[in-house]
């Protein structure tokens, strides 16, 4: 089921809200994301499964509600690649372990060699096996890092403006529940861009971020 790993986030629901980093489980941020779905917030709830989706990344209860609110707020989900999906399956946890129990394989492999020439075998597939390992773990980094600078929009009709400015011109609206890429930050607005590739400036009060 969901695992208790506990991680460092922000919950203050508005990035404008100060508040001090507090430590959730995947549970609790699943039921945070129950809580908000019951009462109508769309836009809190897919943001804390979200959050909850990155501690738990196997999570099939986290996945269905997440799709499941989406879909009620009229948001499609982005199209993940193959190589995305693996590695949303593992958790970042794990991968770190990976590249870990990788280097020592691999500096093993390297003093077996120096104690003695005998041992040629278990130098080539200490190294062959601790580069798999940490070429595992790189990869699951990669592609885990969008994920890190994505943003949720908590306001239904959220403007995205041409300029950081209170009264610039709207380049396009931004519907609750959307999930945005973080592109850049300006006093009290964010650059972000969407699925399709527009880019705007939102007010930082109308976004939630995923991890932080």
């Amino acid at each position: 089921m969901r695992t208790a790993l506990l991680v460092t986030l922000i919950v203050c629901c508005p990035l404008a809200q100060a508040a001090q980093p507090k430590r959730y489980s995947a549970d609790e941020l699943y039921n945070l994301g129950n809580s908000y779905a019951r009462s109508g917030q769309l836009g809190l709830a897919v943001l804390n499964y979200e959050r909850a989706a990155l501690l738990a990344p196997g999570d099939a209860d986290v996945r269905a509600n997440l799709e499941y609110v989406r879909a009620r707020a009229h948001v499609a989900a982005r199209p993940r690649s193959y190589l995305e999906l693996l590695a949303q399956d593992v958790s970042p946890t794990w991968a770190a372990w990976l590249g870990v129990v990788g280097i020592g394989l691999i500096g093993t492999a390297m003093l077996a060699q120096r104690i003695s020439s005998a041992l040629r075998w278990v130098k080539v597939c200490g190294l062959a096996l601790g580069v798999t390992l940490v070429a595992l773990s790189v990869s699951n980094a990669t592609l885990l890092w969008p994920r890190l600078h994505e943003a949720v929009v908590l306001i239904n009709k959220t403007s995205a403006l041409v300029s950081p400015v209170p009264m610039g011109d709207t380049a396009f609206v931004l519907p609750e529940a959307e999930t945005v890429a973080i592109i850049a930050t300006y006093g009290d607005f964010v650059l972000v861009r969407t699925r399709d590739g527009q880019s705007g400036w939102v007010a930082r009060a109308n976004l939630g971020v995923v991890a932080q």
